[in-house]
């Protein structure tokens, strides 16, 4: 019976320690206090086992499980704790930007909310809340996600892009689907699909338009013969198409 308990405890340690995160893991984050003891347990446990000590086989084989438990939950919060910096990160980067054309003038309401959200933000973050951090920093980004300041000019006209390069979802939200209804590109998301059959052999998996990925190059053909020219720059406004 305490063989049997022993082998289950050790096919639990090494399923709990290795396919809890679908993730990689930073190494800093895997190799932490916790995760050392338990291996240093597991091989306690397996040496006594080899011994015949199964009793003290068993009791270091149940102290490895508790550690690797902590482990888990050590990495769990560390993960979430660097997306919640990401996020508000992106939020700040979002709100300086919009500071620096005059949104707070052009456009109060979107301006307001954005600075509520990120307010909120971070009183979460502080009172360790990270789920609830991550959200109010994404609802600031959002708030902010459609507003321009004045148009960039080429040759006296309005230039759009026609180029836009895929940021992580972290902190744009990119798909198909948003990048269509942004003002520089169509204004209606309903029009993804001329940019998914401009750029189909561009994907991971050419027959899937839902999975884009960071550093993908879209070429954003024109709809109603608007010039466009030169890749999307986020310190850029653009005038929406008409």
């Amino acid at each position: 019976m305490k063989r049997r308990l022993l082998f289950g405890l050790i096919i639990l340690f090494v399923c709990g320690t290795s396919l809890v995160f679908s993730q990689p893991i930073p190494g800093n984050l895997q190799n932490n206090r916790y995760y050392l003891e338990s291996v240093r347990l597991t091989k306690l446990a397996q040496e006594s086992y080899e011994y015949g000590d199964y009793d003290a086989s068993a009791n270091y084989a149940a102290e490895a499980l508790r550690y690797a438990q902590l482990s888990d939950e050590y990495v769990a919060l560390q993960l979430k704790i660097r997306e919640t910096e990401d996020a508000i990160t992106a939020a700040k980067s979002r709100i300086d930007w919009a500071d620096s054309i005059g949104v707070s003038q052009t456009y109060p309401d979107e301006y307001g909310v954005a600075e509520q959200a990120y307010s909120e933000a971070l009183s979460f973050r502080q009172g360790e809340e990270w789920d609830e951090a991550i959200a109010a920093a994404y609802r600031a980004v959002d708030a902010l996600a459609f507003v321009s300041g004045a148009p960039v000019l080429v040759g006296g006209k309005p230039e759009l892009p026609a180029r836009y390069t895929v940021r992580p979802w972290a902190v744009s939200r990119d798909c198909l689907w948003n990048i269509a209804g942004r003002p520089w590109a169509y204004g209606d998301p309903h029009k993804w699909r001329l940019i998914y059959n401009a750029n189909k052999a561009k994907f991971p998996n050419p027959d899937n338009p839902n999975v884009i990925e960071p550093g993908m190059v879209l070429d954003i053909p024109s709809l109603q013969g608007e010039r466009r020219e030169g890749t999307w720059d986020p310190n850029k406004a653009y005038e929406p198409i008409r």
